[in-house]
């Protein structure tokens, strides 16, 4: 029977409709597959489907059925996701490479036009709005989607320009949403109906968060652009075949317990069971309590616990969820095709549980209210603890939990003038309160609870302070929608929390600056400032370079902790303002049930609201149809320009072995992508802004870096340009580092140019979970401007890891046992890697150092499909060369 099924043999669904096949898996007769994850059946039907004994085999098919007795091995198998869905600020440069292939295609004699999305792509410009107006403002939109657009015209139009030449691309305009609610509600297909055949939905997409989908039960992850690029162009994504720890969810969640309260504990609980790398699904009686809303925000999180994906198959809650949001007309064939190939899910049915790596479990019971932070998702404290927790974290050594002030200074406060008025900051004081990002505002329930906790505070007599930064962007229309038909969107707007844009804002650093006094009391007092928001990332200086403490929280708690204006309370005890009236009010005054919550869900949230914002989507930003853009076959690249810029990937192979290398940063633990990538706004003094003046621009038209992604000379000068970037040659935190051979300390980049005028390659010494964080794909792409040849790590993030093979970075880790500390470096020495013609998978090398000593790291090239591209200079260069022959 499976011979049968690859040699391309299919079934129809329906019997009245002959045309409309599948391939049924059911029928295969191997009671391997009904013990399969779900998750993994996906994998499975998408190799049974392309097996064309060249991309994937029958050897591979057999692989992933054989999937409960590799558990102990490393197999490599294919995978051919159905489609690709891309962010603007990851969309550009995708976009900019694809042009850039063009050329280099037509130079070597090839047919330009041969570069083309074969995969359907989708990308959503939602990255690029910023939060400048906001507060008591009702154009505070209008002037903040203006504002977005004159910035970002030429980029805009380069996109325009994509998706006029490029086939199977498509273009979601700004102010349409963020792209994860948007993928959600409006772009998945779960089935997909092709040309008469059915399969699963499925997808990569150039964000991180792309899990969020996940909780629809459609298969998806992150992964680098340029592996997005690759499946674009054709390519199956090569993946060890994961370990799926099957999650457990029973009980029944406390009424006042938010669906972000679950997601920070199942966060905390996953990153301390080990899940890099691995596929976690969800199972269980808890999971049928949970609607989709929920699954998506807990899915949406799996990047902050370090999975690869974060899965719940199939149920009935999906089919009422795709009715709710305007699917109906697909229902039909979706549950008939899931129901025939079991791939549909009854959670209260423990028949159905398949085999798992590894089963773990959580009571939802016990889940309590909590936030995450100062600087890591994974660091969750509960809400009663927060006061302490702060208190603690403001005396402890600098880390991820500690700032290090003196004990003399914990209660300085210092005083300031706003709008004639006087204020009083201190440490914990809240300046930046945002209901922001893809983890929180794709949720009803959590929506509407922070407008029904508006509504009580306003009626209660409360109020936000005019200096904090409050600030309410949506993850689509539908949002905004429902808001206002249940009443509570003038409740949030009176206490400062106006809709100031559609995208992914506060959370990837678009929070806009501070008023000017704000700025000023911090930096007098040295103060440890406080964001709060509902997003999923706080790392160091990503959110404003003024808040060093960043805490992960639902929309209702962001708002708490907006009307309390510090972090230093313990809303159990204290209460959370006094009004006009002098009445203490406390939190659990006016904080609603999820019964509440669900019975204005239930009302308000209709799906005509979905029908009516998403028919006209793609159409109704007049800006952008009103854009004009060329629609040559072949870009042409303008040199003056400052945003758009032809890259020099494909200038030549470097030479595979390393000699006599200088460490250019030697960097301690859990080195996010946020320290390495270029994010959030321009620094006046670093060296991308005396490049971008050098070319007649003024700091008020720098914009952002995620803003300038398609050009690689602003990208290579912000690479390690993080203010709170760690270097061990330093001892502090600096974008900086020491030439070594002057001793000079000089901005990062400035030290890479100088190496690379001598013809010095470069390496980086690192601890663990380098790379951790965002999927981004200039942290891979800038450490290879900058010559680095190498990384040298204890382990990395997947996703990283994967990019930097993409870029022709080698990738090298300590053998068991061994660090840069066990080895006695101290990155001074000079390193040369020689790499042997004959490369297998995960490798064994010499490094040998110039104080003669020598010792072995494992190169961590995964499979052969990495090896190729290595052997190539990289990803990009290996699709030219192939379709250049072809």
């Amino acid at each position: 029977i499976l011979s049968t099924h690859l040699q391309g043999k299919t079934l129809p669904l329906d019997p009245k409709e002959p045309k409309q096949q599948f391939f049924n898996l059911s029928k295969l007769g191997d009671p391997r597959y009904d013990r399969l994850p779900f998750s993994i059946r996906v994998l499975l039907e998408s190799a049974v489907r392309n097996c064309d004994e060249f991309l994937v085999k029958r050897s591979d098919v057999e692989s992933i059925l054989n999937w409960k007795q590799t558990q102990t091995q490393t197999v490599e198998v294919p995978f051919r996701p159905a489609r690709v869905i891309l962010q603007d600020f990851t969309g550009v440069p995708a976009v900019v490479d694809f042009a850039a292939m063009r050329d280099a295609v037509m130079k070597l004699g090839g047919d330009p036009e041969k570069i083309n999305p074969v995969c359907p792509a989708d990308l959503v410009i939602d990255h690029s709005i910023q939060c400048y107006v906001n507060r008591l403002r009702s154009d505070s939109l209008q002037k903040n989607q203006d504002l977005e657009f004159d910035r970002n015209k030429e980029r805009f139009q380069f996109l325009k320009w994509g998706s006029k030449v490029f086939r199977n691309m498509r273009i979601i305009p700004p102010g349409s949403g963020i792209v994860h609610q948007v993928n959600l509600e409006y772009l998945a297909r779960v089935v997909f109906n092709h040309d008469g055949y059915f399969y699963p939905d499925s997808l990569v997409g150039t964000d991180s968060h792309t899990t969020m989908i996940d909780g629809l039960g459609v298969l998806g992850w992150g992964v680098g652009g340029i592996e997005a690029e690759a499946v674009m162009l054709g390519q199956p994504i090569s993946m060890v075949l994961p370990e799926v720890v099957g999650y457990r969810l029973h009980g029944t969640p406390d009424k006042f317990i938010t669906s972000t309260d679950i997601v920070l504990t199942v966060t905390k609980h996953l990153r301390q069971v080990g899940v890099v790398g691995k596929f976690v699904e969800f199972f269980g009686p808890g999971v049928a309590q949970l609607s989709i809303a929920d699954r998506a925000t807990i899915a949406n999180m799996c990047p902050e616990y370090g999975a690869t994906a974060a899965f719940f198959p199939v149920d009935n809650v999906s089919i009422q969820y795709l009715e709710q949001t305007g699917e109906s007309d697909k229902l039909t064939y979706i549950t008939k095709y899931l129901k025939a190939v079991a791939m549909f899910r009854d959670y209260n049915d423990p028949s159905q549980d398949p085999d798992f790596t590894q089963v773990v479990e959580l009571d939802l019971s016990t889940v309590v209210p909590c936030c995450s932070g100062p600087k890591r998702p994974q660091d969750r404290i509960p809400v009663s603890d927060m006061k302490t927790d702060f208190e603690t974290c403001l005396g402890a050594k600098v880390g991820f939990k500690g700032f290090n002030v003196p004990p003399e200074h914990h209660h300085t406060v210092v005083p300031f003038q706003f709008n004639e008025k006087e204020y009083m900051l201190s440490h914990g004081s809240v300046v930046i309160a945002a209901i922001t990002s893809c983890t929180n505002t794709s949720n009803p329930s959590v929506m509407l609870g922070a407008g029904l906790l508006a509504k009580k505070a306003i009626k209660c007599g409360l109020s936000v302070k005019p200096y904090i930064k409050t600030s309410l962007s949506p993850g689509s229309g539908v949002v905004t929608y429902y808001l206002k038909e249940s009443g509570v969107m003038d409740y949030l707007s009176q206490l400062g929390f106006e809709v100031v844009g559609y995208g992914c804002m506060t959370c990837i650093g678009n929070s806009g600056p501070l008023p000017e006094p704000v700025v000023e009391a911090i930096t007098k007092g040295d103060l440890v400032a406080a964001g709060v928001l509902s997003g999923n990332r706080n790392f160091e200086g990503r959110v404003h370079p003024n808040t060093r403490a960043n805490y992960l929280a639902s929309p209702p708690l962001v708002i708490a902790y907006a009307i309390a204006g510090t972090v230093r309370i313990d809303f159990e005890k204290e209460p959370i303002a006094i009004n006009a009236e002098g009445k203490e009010i406390f939190l659990r005054d006016i904080w609603p049930t999820r019964e509440e919550i669900q019975a204005v869900e239930r009302t308000f949230v209709i799906p005509s609201m979905f029908k009516e914002v998403y028919e006209k989507i793609e159409k109704v930003n007049e800006r952008w149809n009103s854009l004009v853009a060329p629609s040559d076959k072949l870009y042409t690249w303008d040199p003056k320009s400052t945003y758009i810029k032809s890259p020099p990937f494909f200038d030549g192979l470097p030479p595979k072995s390393i000699h006599d290398a200088h460490v250019l940063l030697n960097l301690g633990d859990s080195v996010t992508t946020d320290h390495i990538s270029p994010a959030g706004n321009i620094a006046r003094n670093s060296p991308a802004a005396r490049y971008l003046t050098n070319r007649g621009l003024t700091p008020r038209d720098y914009n952002s870096y995620g803003s300038r992604r398609g050009n690689d000379a602003v990208m290579a000068r912000g690479t390690f340009a993080n203010i709170r970037l760690f270097n061990k040659f330093l001892n502090k935190q600096a974008p900086q580092t020491i030439h070594l051979p002057s001793g000079e300390t000089l901005d990062v980049f400035d030290a890479a140019e100088r190496y690379q005028q001598s013809g010095v390659p470069l390496l980086v010494l690192a601890g663990k979970e380098y790379g951790s964080g965002s999927s981004r794909d200039w942290a891979a792409k800038g450490p290879f401007l900058l010559g680095i040849r190498a990384v040298l790590a204890e382990s990395y993030e997947r996703i990283h890891r994967s990019n930097l093979v993409g870029m022709g970075v080698i990738p090298l880790e300590y053998l068991p046992g061994d660090t840069a500390d066990s080895l006695g470096l101290t990155g001074k020495e000079r390193y040369t890697v020689i790499i042997p013609e004959q490369l297998t998978p995960r490798m064994n090398v010499d490094v040998k150092l110039d104080t003669g000593k020598t010792f072995q790291v494992r190169m961590r090239f995964d499979t052969d499909v990495e090896l190729a591209y290595f052997h190539n200079g990289g990803i990009l260069n290996y699709m030219i060369r192939k379709m250049s022959t072809n």
